[in-house]
Parts: structure tokens; sequence; C-alpha cells
């Protein structure tokens, strides 16, 4: 069945005026809703538009062209709709998503006039503030050191001397030695002890030795 001809749209004013609603069907060119069922509602000014034949669809009244109308045939309803079956109840799994948009939906028809709003973009969020670091405080150096056959031990901190290099015995000096475990430090240190013992036992049999002698003597003089 062809369009709405002139003729058919002097009926449709003619019935419009009655205070009838005439029955019309969508052709081929209205799209996807091509074949349903509507009823005219109004004409409006030719002029102004081409599509100028106000059908109501559904809950919607919206303006067609002639060429996407034809007079409904007779007995003609607009198709039911079944109800669509439940989706069958699948026990929840992992969930996949693929980071792909999804493909915008087709409207079948759009009013000329209509206005599409668009929602302002978000405010870009302020990062977090930092806390603020607390300042360090002045460092802390303390020194074991060993010369000339002495231990001694200082300590500064910052620029400011805590304590002057005093001298310690050798088992305080091992003994402070033994707390850090550093490889290579208390091997080291036992070394020089056993040095200094070994010179210590030597200078003791020196003074023997001599003091035998002096005994001897004193004991000739008697």
């Amino acid at each position: 069945m062809a369009a709405l001809s002139a003729e058919d749209l002097t009926g449709i004013e003619t019935a419009l005026a009655a205070g009838r609603k005439p029955k019309v069907q969508f052709t081929e060119a209205a799209g996807q809703i091509a074949g349903q069922i509507g009823q005219v509602v109004a004409l409006t000014d030719r002029a102004a538009s081409d599509e100028f034949v106000v059908v109501k669809f559904g809950r919607d009244e919206l303006p067609f062209s002639p060429s996407d109308l034809r007079i409904a045939p007779r007995g003609a309803t607009a198709p039911v709709k079944k109800a669509p079956e439940p989706a069958p109840v699948v026990p929840p799994g992992p969930e996949f998503v693929i980071d792909k948009p999804a493909p915008a939906p087709r409207t079948p028809v759009e009013a000329p006039a209509a206005v599409k709003a668009e929602s302002p973009a978000p405010a870009p969020r302020k990062a977090a503030a930092k806390p603020a670091k607390a300042k360090p405080g002045p460092s802390l150096t303390v020194t074991l050191a060993y010369g000339e056959g002495e231990w001694t031990v200082a300590a500064q901190q910052g620029a400011k001397a805590l304590a002057r290099p005093y001298v310690i015995r050798p088992a305080e000096a091992l003994k402070i030695v033994s707390l850090v475990d550093v490889p290579g430090v208390q091997e080291a240190v036992e070394q020089i002890m056993a040095a200094e013992r070994a010179e210590a036992q030597a200078q003791a049999e020196r003074l023997r030795a001599e003091l035998a002698e002096v005994e001897a003597r004193l004991a000739e003089l008697t």
C-alpha cells in the first residue's frame, strides 16, 4: 500500500474535524516501527515542516511525514507483544568484564525539536595533601677509637661535642664492640687485645728477670 496521498490527508482532516482519530500504519520509510499501527491526533502547518502528521503511538505523540504513513487496513490492530519469558536462574560465578563501550541504542523516531542536555563534567578532585614530615633532630655520633695503646670514646651531636675523647679499659672496649654485630670489627679488636697481651707478658718477664738480678746482688751485699 502506498504512502498517504492528498486524498487520504483530506479524509483524515475530515475525520479529525468530526472528533475521530483515524488509524494509520507505518511504512518501511519509518524504520524499525514499520507495520505498527497508530492514530492520527492532529495535522499541523504543512508549510512549517514536512512532518506535519501527528500520530499517537503508544504513549507518545510524534510528528511524521506522509511518506512514513499509510491508511491502516480494515481490522488492523497493533501487534500484541508477548511478555518475555523469565530468564533461567544461573548461580553466581566469576565476573568477567570486557573493557568495550556498549553500543548506543537506536531510537525509532526523534522529535525534530528535541534538545539533548549534556551533564556537566565532574570537577577534578584535589589531591590529598601530604602530611608534613617531621624535621629530624641533629645527628648523634659516638666514636670508639684505638691509638698509641689506649682505647678512647667520644660523643658529638651535630656540631656540639657532648663528650671529649676519654680513655677506657680494654675490657670495656671489647664489651662495646660485642654489642655491635658488624662482621670483622670484633675480630680486629680481639687481634689488638692479643697483641697487647703478648707485649704485656713480655714486659712482665723482663721485669721479673731484672728483679731477680737485683735480689741476687742484694743477697751478695748482705
